[in-house]
């Protein structure tokens, strides 16, 4: 993963080098009713993006903001070189001309031209909402990995990264931010809308669901079964080495490579529960109410175990 991010790490460099200099209020902006970051994403690259053609074995993660998108961004990244008989963390498993920025909606509107010249399969990432996804995605049938959280855990690390990042407004108190959160002024808009849009989506056989909590719970299971949904075999041993490097402490240790000085804030605690130290009782309930009317009952809402996860 070390050169694969690199391309990132320099864009988010330049990135919080800009918004330093910017307004609050200039931080973010509106496309299609949704906010986004004005220092990464553009109304011409999301509108380049709509053309972008996707092809049937691209490996896609689509995960909300703070679901756990690097993590499994690991996984993958390792997974996919291993299918190409390649050594996961290896100098030769990823060619740094072969990069590109893996989050879809970031970067310039050209990063599309150029990921036409990249091998198959190539890693996207993407924090977006389905209808906002190119169309090939669905057409061609695309395999995607669909990563969910429970919203409370969502929030709560959401809260710590807007205050670690010039690239996203910061809160003074979490109360602030909490307000926020349960009035769709986040980017990447609202979270109980995004698992809304994308449960009209769980049963396509070309997408497969799994959550936060459950790679968490048993990773070696996890990664079993996301490869074998992509349909790469693995050894014991590569399952081992899989599990191993994409293990939070592998991960946090590893940082300064990978994500250089923002390795702090990508990887702050890496587990379930930190809710309980921000949610007061109001909050918890205005939660438990919100998710009720948006998800409860759904495919992805009953995935998430919410009782198990999100009462006290």
């Amino acid at each position: 993963m070390e050169k694969y991010m690199t391309k990132s790490v320099g864009l988010l460099d330049k990135a919080e080098a800009t918004a330093n200099s910017m307004r609050r209020d200039e931080l973010l902006f509106s496309y299609k009713g949704i906010l986004y970051p004005t220092t990464v994403c553009s109304p011409e690259t999301f509108k380049a993006l709509e053309s972008f053609e996707v092809r049937r074995n691209d490996v896609i993660l689509a995960g909300y903001p703070k679901s756990g998108t690097n993590w499994l961004s690991q996984i993958l990244t390792d997974l996919i070189a291993i299918s190409q008989k390649k050594t996961p963390g290896s100098e030769s498993s990823v060619n740094a001309e072969e990069e590109e920025e893996p989050y879809l909606e970031i970067g310039d509107a050209e990063k599309y031209e150029r990921m036409t010249k990249l091998p198959s399969p190539r890693l996207m990432v993407t924090h977006l909402r389905p209808e906002n996804l190119p169309k090939s995605i669905f057409q061609n049938k695309a395999k995607m990995l669909l990563l969910i959280r429970n919203p409370k855990d969502v929030a709560t690390s959401y809260y710590h990264f807007s205050n670690g990042l010039a690239l996203l407004p910061s809160y003074e108190t979490w109360d602030d931010f909490f307000t926020d959160f349960m009035t769709k002024k986040m980017a990447w808009g609202c979270y109980l809308e995004y698992l809304s849009e994308w449960n009209k989506y769980a049963d396509k056989e070309n997408i497969m669901t799994i959550t936060y909590e459950e790679v968490k719970e048993n990773p070696a299971l996890s990664v079993k079964n996301i490869a074998t949904f992509f349909g790469i075999p693995l050894t014991e041993e590569q399952l081992q080495l899989v599990v191993e490097r994409s293990s939070f402490q592998s991960m946090k240790k590893n940082s300064d490579k990978t994500h250089g000085s923002f390795g702090n804030i990508f990887f702050r605690k890496g587990g379930v529960s930190d809710w309980k130290n921000l949610f007061n009782e109001d909050q918890s309930k205005r939660m438990d109410k919100a998710f009720e009317e948006h998800i409860a009952g759904t495919k992805l809402g009953k995935k998430l175990k919410y009782d198990l996860y999100c009462k006290a």
